[in-house]
């Protein structure tokens, strides 16, 4: 199956966070590695004011595992970079949110499918349409269509920072 996953980081060292993050999800099988996105710094969105500009990416991946243990893989990672669930969009070392798994649709309150933010989200959808012009967001649309509805002045391209592939 395809996945789609959103990683952001807002807290410590966010990019070497997120590279980080890459390489320890892909270290395991059952998940493979197609690419990733350009790096975007983007203002934080919901949450408490004040809070430090986040590091977003998207990764494209294959997966033979069932969303539930998908799920259980980010959240384990997330919690292995000292991810705290203080409050709702709320500062974090990392999050990792599946934006898409396969044709998975799921209204389960622990794992919705696909994510029901995704579509409001430029944070996801500027990366997401970098790395796969041709995205469809299943039961809203192509991605780059979707983004012509958002604003994008929260998200910057950093040209500086590229993840790399994981070890």
């Amino acid at each position: 199956m395809n996945v789609v996953l959103s990683l952001g980081s807002n807290l410590g060292r966010r990019f070497q966070t997120l590279q980080d993050a890459i390489d320890t999800l892909f270290d395991a099988p059952g998940l493979e590695f197609v690419a990733s996105s350009p790096v975007y710094e983007t203002d934080p969105v919901g949450g408490p004011a004040g809070q430090r500009p986040y590091l977003n990416a998207i990764v494209l991946a294959e997966t033979t595992l069932q969303p539930q243990a998908l799920l259980e893989r980010a959240q384990g990672v997330e919690n292995a970079f000292g991810r705290e669930r203080k409050e709702r969009w709320g500062p974090r070392t990392l999050d990792i949110d599946l934006i898409v798994v396969g044709d998975t649709v799921s209204d389960d309150p622990d794992l919705t499918l696909p994510h029901p933010l995704a579509h409001e989200r430029a944070f996801v959808l500027v990366p997401w349409a970098d790395v796969d012009p041709d995205g469809v967001l299943p039961g809203q649309g192509q991605v780059a269509d979707l983004l012509t509805d958002l604003d994008q002045s929260g998200v910057r391209l950093r040209a500086d920072l590229k993840l790399q592939s994981p070890d």
